[in-house]
This record gives C-alpha cells, structure tokens and sequence, in this order.
C-alpha cells in the first residue's frame, strides 16, 4: 500500500485509505465520523480573486467611519480601531491587544497569508516558505473573529439605540462583506492539492512493521526517523514536529481549566463596564446585562449574551472536565460521542468573546465627557482571559486520547 494514498483521522487515529470522492462531499471517519476531507475542484482563481477582493474591503473597513452616536445635538464618529485605542487610553492594554489582535491583526493576517499563498502559485511559482505560511494562516483561523466582532456591534448598537442614534458607516457594511468573503475563500480552497506544490521525500510503501505519524499540520502520513519514541522528529513536507500525542496534553489541559475556573469567578463578580452619565456612576456585570436587556424587552440580545458569555463557558469547562476525567479512568463509555462534544468546544468556545467586543464597541462610542462615558471595567480582562484560556485548553486536549482505552481493551 502507498503511504501517500493514507490518511489519519485526527480525532481517533485511524488510518483511512484515501479516494476520490465527488465535487460537494465530504469522507468521513468510519469510527468517529470526523469530517477527513472534501471532494473540491482545484481551482487557484476563485479563492484568489475572494482574498484580493477581501483585502480591498478589508482597507475600506478600517479607513472609512465605522458608526456614528448622536446624543443631545451631540456627535461621536468612530472608525474601527477606535475601540482599541480607547481601551488602551482607559489603562487596559492587555484587552486593548488582545481585541486587536482577533478583530484586526488576525482576519488581515489571514487574507495577506492565503495572498501570499495562491498568487505565486496562480503564476506558476512556488513561494518561499511556502509551508510555513500554510501552517500559520490555517492556526490563526480559529482567532480571526470578524462574525463575533460584528454580533457584539449588534448587541451595542440594541443597547444604545434607547438613549441614543446610530448611524451605520461605510465600514460597518465593509465589515459585513468580509463576514462572507472570507469563508468563501477559504471554503475553496482545495489543502491537499496545495500541499502537494511542496517537494517532499518520504518512501512510496511502509514496510513491516513502520511506524507511521500523522501531520497535525498537513495531514501528511511519513514513516517517523527513529522509531515511536523519537522526540525530534519533523514532517518532511511542512517542518511540523511530529508526535503520537500532544505532548503533556494532560496536564496542559487540566491546568489550563483550573485557571480558567478561578478567574471565572472575578469575571463574574467585578464590573464589565462603567458608565457615567451627568456626573452618576452605574457598573453593569454580564448578569445584570443580561437583565437590564430582559427589563428592556429585548429578549433575543438578553438571550445571546446569557448563552454566549454565560452558558457555553460554564458548558465548555464542564465538558473539557469530563473529557479529562474519563481519560484519566480509561472509559470506553461512548466514545464517539465525547469526540463530538469535544469538536463542540472547539468550535462554539470562540462566540463568548462577544460580551468583549461589545464593550469595545460601546467604549470607543460613548465618550461624550460629562454627558456620558463608558469605560471597561476589571471583569472584562478576567473575563476575556477566561475565553482564551478555555480556547487553549481545548487546542492542548488530544481526542486521540479518547479512543486510546478503546484500543488497549481490544
């Protein structure tokens, strides 16, 4: 059998002979039924002419104005790193870096990385580095956060709306272009067919007794130098250190959680925004958020933050405690089941920094001195750390794990 024809579920480890299967469907793993790949036509100039126009709207989201608060005869224009700024004048450097990073830094940084990648190749070429920035652009996708930062807009603009009037700016509608444009892109790229562009020299059959490591970077299945054992071990097409396990995944995980369990608390308890308006101070925490949206009667926005910023993190650690204890004890309880719950963390823990964008939103907006100022409170850093922790916790837990008791008891 050729090594190039396998592949690795990255969930439970089991070795798949590839095939061609249909445009428009998906192979699935036959013990887990974790989504292996797609069946897509390899096409360079779709994705391409998505980031390019990507990139345009991207320049006129940040140049044009953004929103517009009017209070009192009273104007306030804000362009979109406006919200940064103010949290980072307000004294919070930590959450000011951190929404520019997922906001901004992270969405360019995955058009100009897929730019990077498809115009060399549309022309023939194979960029330097070209691995590299493969690795990197597919890494910082799950942080690039455009639909979260336009959902939090939502809920300021709902609060607002009562006291004040916003008018939407050209930015504002740039934005919401890139809340399609960039999924599209990158829902048409073809990886496999990228990554085969990459030179690599791995035998073309395994023989007896191989031992074999799965890519967690480029799905690539080499023989591993040195054995099972080998620590230093790296992919010969994309330079990714290679292991069974992550490594220390475990232990990783489980401190990770402990942290974010303890600063839960604090996020909870302490202030996420300070309002002052005609020289009265009111400080709001994400529950009484909640409730002063549930007073006002808007139920659907009282809904999304009560799930989003109270629910999935409490759900998140719950599940991610479970997972560790049942691998700790080796259960074979349902596997296939906890690896659906723990896909489920990956992909819905990343929605609780909406609270957090909707303060920045609301900070860069209402700054009308003595007529009214909003400044970010102390629960939001907690809380802020919170989503990224439990993000971490997720990304160190190996679900191959899961499936590891279910091995030894066979």
């Amino acid at each position: 059998m050729l090594i190039t024809d396998l592949i690795a579920c990255p969930a439970c480890d089991l070795l798949h002979r590839k095939r061609d299967i249909p445009v428009g469907t998906a192979a699935y793993c036959r013990r887990c039924s974790t989504s292996l790949y797609r069946g897509k036509k390899f096409s360079l100039d779709r994705p391409l002419a998505l980031v390019l126009g990507g990139l345009i709207v991207f320049g006129i989201a940040n140049v044009c104005p953004f929103l517009t608060l009017q209070m009192e005869g009273r104007m306030r224009e804000t362009v979109l790193v406006s919200g940064v700024a103010a949290l980072y004048q307000q004294g919070r450097m930590g959450l000011s870096a951190l929404v520019l990073l997922m906001g901004i830094v992270c969405p360019f940084g995955q058009l100009a990385g897929l730019l990077y990648i498809l115009l060399p190749l549309r022309l023939g070429l194979v960029p330097p580095h070209l691995a590299r920035v493969c690795r990197w652009v597919r890494r910082i996708q799950p942080w690039a956060m455009i639909e979260i930062f336009l959902l939090g807009t939502l809920v300021t603009v709902v609060k607002l709306s009562e006291t004040a009037g916003i008018v939407p700016g050209m930015a504002l509608f740039a934005f919401m272009a890139l809340l399609f444009i960039v999924p599209a892109a990158t829902s048409g790229l073809h990886w496999e067919s990228i990554w085969e562009r990459i030179p690599c020299s791995i035998p073309p059959t395994m023989a007896a007794g191989q031992a074999l490591a799965s890519c967690r970077s480029c799905d690539l299945v080499c023989p591993k130098p040195g054995g099972v054992g080998a620590a230093s071990a790296r992919c010969p097409r994309c330079g990714a250190v290679l292991h069974n396990r992550k490594p220390a995944s475990m232990a990783r995980t489980c401190a990770l959680v402990i942290s974010a369990m303890i600063l839960y608390i604090p996020a909870n308890v302490l202030p996420v925004t300070v309002t002052t308006s005609l020289g009265q101070t009111q400080t709001d925490t994400i529950l009484s958020g909640v409730i002063h949206f549930m007073i006002s009667g808007s139920w659907h926005i009282a809904l999304i933050i009560l799930v989003a910023s109270i629910m999935v993190p409490l759900a998140k650690l719950a599940v991610l405690i479970y997972l560790l204890i049942s691998v700790r004890f080796k259960s074979t309880w349902r596997p296939a089941d906890r690896t659906r719950l723990y896909h489920w963390t990956e992909v819905v823990g990343r929605w609780s920094m909406v609270d957090i964008f909707a303060v920045t939103v609301l900070v860069a907006l209402v700054r009308m001195d003595f007529l009214a100022s909003v400044e970010a409170g102390p629960g939001g850093i907690y809380f802020a750390a919170v989503v990224v922790i439990t993000m971490l916790a997720a990304e160190c837990f190996d679900p191959r794990l899961i499936w590891d008791a279910i091995e030894e008891h066979i």
